[in-house]
């Protein structure tokens, strides 16, 4: 039975390595649970800034014999940030999936001054309930096997990203939810019933006067000229980051942690990880190519401009009308590096930035 299980691409490792895996994805989606998606994120975000800042240093220091090669980042990253204990695809997606669940079997727990959806809420911290650790557990092993499948397959897009897309809309699914929701306005892509402060009508033809017709993902970053202008700026940063460092998620880390503000209440706080992650890809993809390094800022401008207006386009189908989270920057995430893996497969690409194809 175990060398059968060991010929399925999403279980293609050792027997006990993967009971190990599922045993720490189901610890690292209950912890999700427990202090919210979005804390759990920002957690990504210090620990692979950690991972990366000693990758670096590494770099710097490795031509000195001062530490056997490899020991100092090794796991950071990839095991921590990117695994088990932080990883997008366990705790956030655990914490994503507990909101859902809370908003149907406690909504009791909704937090005062919360104008949307309580499923929503994702920067609320869910606290030990068996029941909730439970939920986030069984989806971070959900998220890891996902991932897994996504890797086996070897399909040419980021796993992570997939990962928390589809482990959101399972949840939504499974809890009893609308996979698109209740559209508001004209379309899907009809805002204006937000900015007229339009209340969302009941199933019996009332008025939820506690909720708005349309939820944009955020209320201060939907407007396509504003989106595509932070996307570019966000992308040079980063880009200027892997052109004087090396590292491919310093910027995105950096992104994550500056969620800390927008999660204690600074109002009007961007969200710029998916931006920065794939303006530091653009920088990669030109470099090599052109060998200038003004044209791969410009590249890293232009990817993180699309890659916001893709996340844009993301929230007004799955997010803004629906009643939990469906994650527009991983959705943007997996799109964008999709097609730029197709493209480097295609030979139209120098490489496919960061997925190792």
């Amino acid at each position: 039975m175990t060398d059968f299980l060991l010929q399925i691409p999403v279980l293609g490792l050792e027997f006990d390595r993967l009971v190990v895996l599922l045993i720490a994805a189901f610890a690292g989606g209950a912890f999700g649970a427990a202090i919210g998606a979005l804390p759990a994120f920002i957690f990504t975000g210090f620990v692979v800034f950690l991972g990366e800042g000693l990758a670096i240093l590494q770099r710097e220091v490795s031509g000195l014999d001062l530490v056997p090669q490899g020991e100092l980042a090794t796991g950071v990253t990839g095991v921590i940030g990117f695994g088990a204990v932080t990883g997008p695809h366990i705790s956030f997606a655990g914490g994503v999936a507990a909101a859902a669940y809370a908003a149907k079997r406690y909504p009791e727990m909704e937090p005062d001054g919360w104008a949307y959806h309580f499923g929503k809420n994702i920067g609320f911290a869910l606290g030990p309930k068996s029941d909730i650790l439970a939920v986030g557990g069984l989806f971070g092993v959900l998220g890891l096997l996902v991932t897994r499948l996504v890797g086996g397959l070897g399909l040419p897009t980021d796993g992570i990203a997939v990962s928390v897309f589809v482990t959101a809309i399972i949840a939504r699914v499974a809890f009893g939810y609308s996979i698109l929701g209740q559209v508001g306005g004209t379309s899907l892509f009809d805002m204006s019933p937000f900015e007229r402060e339009e209340p969302r009508v009941a199933p019996d033809g009332g008025t939820i006067e506690s909720r708005l017709a349309t939820e944009p993902w955020l209320p201060h970053q939907y407007e396509w000229s504003g989106v595509a202008a932070l996307g570019v700026v966000a992308g040079v940063l980063s880009g200027y980051i892997w052109l004087e460092t090396g590292s491919v998620f310093m910027g995105y880390a950096i992104s994550a942690i500056s969620l800390l503000f927008l999660n204690l209440g600074v109002d009007r706080i961007p969200v710029t990880h998916h931006m920065t992650l794939l303006g530091s890809v653009g920088a990669i993809l030109v470099m090599p190519a052109l060998g200038s390094e003004p044209a791969a800022l410009l590249a890293a401008g232009a990817l993180g401009g699309i890659t916001g207006v893709v996340a844009e386009v993301s929230q007004r189908v799955f997010y803004s009308h629906g009643e939990t989270h469906v994650d527009p920057p991983a959705i943007s995430i997996a799109v964008v590096m999709l097609a730029v893996g197709v493209l480097y497969l295609l030979g139209l690409l120098p490489n496919a930035g960061y997925l190792g194809l």
